[in-house]
């Protein structure tokens, strides 16, 4: 036997968790560099400024937004008397829309994005392997949820101190409660609405796993947005419509509730899960069985 065939092959070392952090740090920094990022975020914190600035001309001379079951996102009636309600109703008129399709553009373009610029195959040279490269994507995707809803939240909390007085405020119920708890309840809303969006985000970076275009990835994941959203609304298909990802997005607002309301809250929480389930394990075996040739 020779030599050559007594030498044993090299080992190939797993990748560490600090090369697995070192991963995600970089699809963090690269992601948050782009140039589409920014003007998503640009966006969604322009939304609480037009809000609060309507709200301020509305009632500059003195008059009061409606009552009840007015026009306009939810808690818009109390900006005027506390600013912070500025926040739940920046939430509630972004939520529908805005933020979910800038959740599903980041999603979209996640893996196709990358098979469209060529770098894929690249990303896949390394040791990452396509189940790490694959968390790694939904995990900084989950990382823009949180970050798209604080951008809404702090703008709005940030305009709202400077155009409406703060301090104690009424909850959906009548009672009221100081102003640090409110704003430890604005922070625990900006938390569910941010996990509100997993469903759509493992819905995006499947979807996302299906073709090499990002641009058709990310026009695919709003479609079914608003495919979604219009389903919501015909009153024909409610006995669907609690399956559906967007159904329970609105019920944040049980948490202006004392007690707070936690049955749709709970359902929304379990729904999201679901889809996250679902659509992720799909993604997954796409993914790790798809040929790479970009």
């Amino acid at each position: 036997m020779s030599r050559a065939e007594t030498v044993p092959p090299p080992s190939v070392r797993a990748p560490g968790a600090l090369w697995t952090l070192g991963l995600l740090r970089n699809e963090l920094l690269t992601t948050l560099r782009r140039w589409r990022t920014l003007a998503l975020l640009g966006v969604l914190a322009g939304v609480p400024v037009l809000v609060g600035v309507a709200v301020k001309m509305e009632t500059r001379g003195g008059a009061q937004t409606g009552h009840g079951g007015g026009d306009g996102p939810a808690f818009i009636a109390q900006v005027t008397n506390n600013g912070l309600f500025l926040v739940f109703t920046a939430l509630a008129a972004t939520l529908p829309f805005f933020l979910p399709m800038a959740v599903g553009v980041i999603a979209g373009d996640a893996v196709a994005g990358e098979a469209g610029a060529g770098t894929l195959r690249y990303l896949l040279v390394a040791p990452a392997g396509r189940t790490r490269l694959l968390l790694t994507k939904y995990a900084t995707t989950m990382a823009f949820c949180l970050l798209a809803t604080l951008v809404v939240a702090v703008t709005a909390l940030a305009v709202g101190a400077l155009l409406f007085p703060l301090g104690d405020l009424t909850t959906i119920s009548g009672t009221r409660i100081g102003f640090g708890e409110g704003l430890g309840r604005a922070l625990l809303i900006a938390l569910v609405v941010a996990t509100s969006l997993t469903g759509i985000a493992a819905l995006g970076l499947f979807v996302s796993t299906l073709t090499n275009s990002g641009i058709a990835a990310m026009a695919t994941t709003v479609g079914l947005l608003i495919t979604v959203q219009i389903l919501d609304q015909i009153p024909q298909l409610h006995a669907l419509q609690p399956y559906l990802f967007s159904h329970y997005w609105l019920s944040f607002a049980d948490l202006m509730r004392a007690p707070v309301y936690w049955d749709d809250l709970v359902r929304n929480l379990e729904l999201q899960a679901l889809y996250a389930m679902v659509f992720g394990s799909a993604a997954w075996a796409r993914f790790t069985t798809k040929d790479i040739n970009a």
